[in-house]
């Protein structure tokens, strides 16, 4: 398809594992593909930024400007079914803003930066709005919606509906995508 890598650029770029039918747009940058694993029925969307130790397992969508900051130690991973907006920015690894060390700058020693690395996960059918951010440690428990423009920097409960900065729960939300994703996954091995 036009615009998306072919199936060969992607096996070329040399991804820690790769699934079938994943499409990435040629206008994304992708920093240490070897520590990315990605599964099948994945879709990233233009100008999207991957960068580091990041897991995306099946039927997921990145849309368009969304960057991705991982790390060794900070992991990012998505689970079957999630998905993110446009403009949404998840971080597993930050620069430490507590005034004991400098932001990252070039040309520093390493003892005058640190960083904090944490694992964020997105669960099985969690979504998160356009223009959100995730920060390290912040995860999202399977079924969580959170609106636009919200932060995330705790971990959210399975199933609710997350809104705000910091995001609150505001309410739980329908399960009924279970069954409507069962019913399709069901035709499509028939």
């Amino acid at each position: 398809m036009d615009g998306y890598y072919s199936e060969k650029e992607l096996k070329e770029m040399g991804f820690a594992s790769l699934g079938t039918n994943v499409l990435i747009s040629k206008k994304t940058s992708i920093y240490g593909a070897r520590r990315m694993k990605i599964g099948s029925n994945v879709r990233i969307d233009d100008f999207c930024l991957l960068v580091g130790n990041i897991e995306l397992h099946d039927y997921i969508h990145i849309g368009a400007y969304c960057g991705l900051h991982a790390s060794q130690e900070g992991k990012i991973l998505f689970d079957d079914f999630s998905g993110i907006s446009s403009n949404v920015n998840i971080y597993a690894s930050s620069d430490d803003f507590n005034g004991e060390y400098c932001t990252a700058r070039p040309g520093l020693p390493e003892e005058c930066v640190c960083s904090v690395c944490k694992k964020v996960i997105l669960g099985k059918y969690s979504q998160i709005g356009t223009g959100s951010t995730v920060i390290p440690g912040g995860s999202l428990g399977e079924g969580v919606a959170v609106g636009a423009m919200s932060l995330v920097n705790d971990n959210l409960e399975p199933w609710g509906i997350y809104i705000g900065i910091p995001c609150v729960r505001i309410k739980e939300r329908s399960r009924k995508l279970i069954s409507k994703i069962s019913q399709m996954i069901d035709k499509v091995d028939a």
